[in-house]
């Protein structure tokens, strides 16, 4: 074989072992979608379109944020979990999509492992909140009330099978009581029954209730999550209240189609957690009642597997598989 023959040859074997890793260090050469489970101003689209901005002055590319609304986020996720595995495609997942596999007796979708996890982004607290008229000023409280009037208290959320209701639901189950639930078709109602008396309790959005809290129409007994919010840095987590572990907050995050190279995987992640260094990126994010996250593909894994296993105790528990 001449000279020639023998590079041309060691050209080939060389492109066909590298292709993959030298695909994965160009990466990206055209803009990156990310899918949004729900409609326009939801939590996850906000959020995505605040960090996808700076993510992409990072990686050198335009970030689309495409809306795909249905059936609590899990259209979008199998789109995505169907899509080619080359970074181009991501989506960005909520609490969500850790729920509703828990609500399935039959639920053959996971995310962690039907999708490649890449980074949690970013998270906006659920509150306790009490109307005014219930006699609980704290969580140690509002438990001995229920126990020793379990029918004089009713929660709200707005619908089966929201964070709203799992959270009432995990509530329930850590304390040892049965406070009524109350389901409506939307969180607005519930929230107008809440600020009229009609209702007692509800775990909400921190940011939705801001203004009723700071006027004193509703009470924060606390937080659900495991560090105080930012934008309730004087309400005590539910760790403080006495209930160690309880965290039902909405987190947001963001995942790949599996199979997507690891490097590919690492380099989105470092741009997302370098977004969440950016004053550009926090102050909308603390507008909004966001309060980053980050950390690398391993670490939203994990996460990822305790969000499920907890979720599904939870309906396991309260007996609500479908």
């Amino acid at each position: 074989m001449s000279g020639k023959a023998l590079a041309l040859a060691a050209l080939l074997v060389a492109a066909s072992c590298g292709g993959p890793a030298l695909a994965a260090s160009d990466y990206p050469t055209k803009p990156v979608r990310i899918i949004i489970g729900f409609g326009p101003g939801s939590t996850a689209d906000v959020l995505a379109r605040i960090v996808g901005q700076r993510l992409g002055k990072t990686l050198g590319q335009q970030i689309i944020v495409e809306n795909r609304a249905g059936a609590g986020s899990m259209i979008a996720a199998e789109l995505v979990s169907r899509a080619p595995a080359d970074g181009y495609t991501l989506f960005m997942a909520t609490v969500a999509n850790t729920i509703n596999p828990a609500l399935a007796a039959a639920s053959t979708f996971n995310l962690g492992k039907d999708l490649a996890p890449v980074a949690l982004v970013g998270v906006i607290p659920n509150v306790l909140v009490a109307h005014p008229s219930v006699k609980a000023g704290t969580v140690a409280e509002l438990v001995a009330l229920a126990k020793a009037q379990p029918e004089s208290l009713l929660f709200a959320s707005a619908g089966s099978g929201t964070a709203g209701h799992l959270s009432a639901e995990l509530f329930n189950e850590r304390v040892g009581v049965k406070i009524t639930h109350i389901f409506y078709s939307g969180s607005a109602q519930a929230a107008s029954d809440l600020l009229t008396g009609r209702i007692n309790l509800m775990f909400t959005v921190a940011s939705t209730m801001l203004p009723q809290i700071n006027e004193r129409k509703l009470n924060a007994l606390a937080v659900a999550q495991s560090k105080r919010s930012g934008v309730l840095p004087d309400v005590p987590t539910m760790a403080e209240a006495g209930m160690p572990g309880f965290d039902a907050s909405i987190w947001i995050g963001l995942l790949a189609p599996p199979g997507t190279p690891a490097d590919i995987v690492e380099q989105i992640a470092r741009g997302v957690n370098e977004a969440l260094t950016n004053e550009e990126v926090l102050a909308p994010m603390r507008v909004q009642g966001f309060d980053p996250l980050g950390g690398s593909p391993q670490d939203f894994a994990r996460f990822i597997a305790a969000d499920i296993k907890k979720w599904e105790a939870v309906t396991t528990a309260a007996g609500l598989k479908k």
